[in-house]
């Protein structure tokens, strides 16, 4: 799996966000690009498991296409219960929370999982997007789990 800053992703660990663990590859074309999805236990809800695809460029793609130092925003997600849920101190304001971060260029575009808590209709909201600085982040997924029912802890 092609890193462009794993310090980038380190860093992020140790300040207590979540971490990726790959779960699959897939190959797309002959040149070696490849579908990547890997797989985020929030830090602060126990229970709940995010799956992110996303694009990784090859070498061949990064030296004919040029933007050698980035990847692409696309990304997809889809989060699920996978366990007991008990909901820790997490955000609750309308601009949620960040759960995970990636770097996804050299300098400045990160590949971001934000989690939202919707009270009103009691479950949670998972966005990935990209933050980038020239287009904005008009790339994303959303993903909701439902806690209506789930026994959650921790409301």
């Amino acid at each position: 799996m092609t890193r462009i800053l794993p310090l980038a992703l380190s860093l992020a660990v140790l300040a207590g966000a979540a971490q990726a663990e790959p779960v699959g590859k897939v190959g797309v074309d002959w040149v070696g690009n490849d579908i990547l999805i890997e797989a985020i236990e929030d830090p602060k809800v126990e229970g709940v498991t995010c799956h992110i695809a996303y694009f990784d460029r090859s070498l061949f793609d990064r030296l004919t296409q040029g933007n050698w130092f980035e990847d692409p925003s696309n990304a997809s997600i889809a989060c699920r219960q996978t366990g007991p849920i008990t909901i820790g101190d997490i955000e609750r304001g309308a601009k949620g929370e960040n759960v995970f971060s990636e770097s996804r260029s050299l300098v400045f575009k990160k590949l971001k999982v934000t989690r939202i808590w919707d009270e009103a209709h009691q479950s949670l909201i998972y966005l990935t997007h990209a933050t980038e600085v020239t287009e904005g982040s008009a790339k994303m997924s959303i993903s909701t789990v439902p806690l209506y029912g789930s026994g959650a802890k921790g409301q």
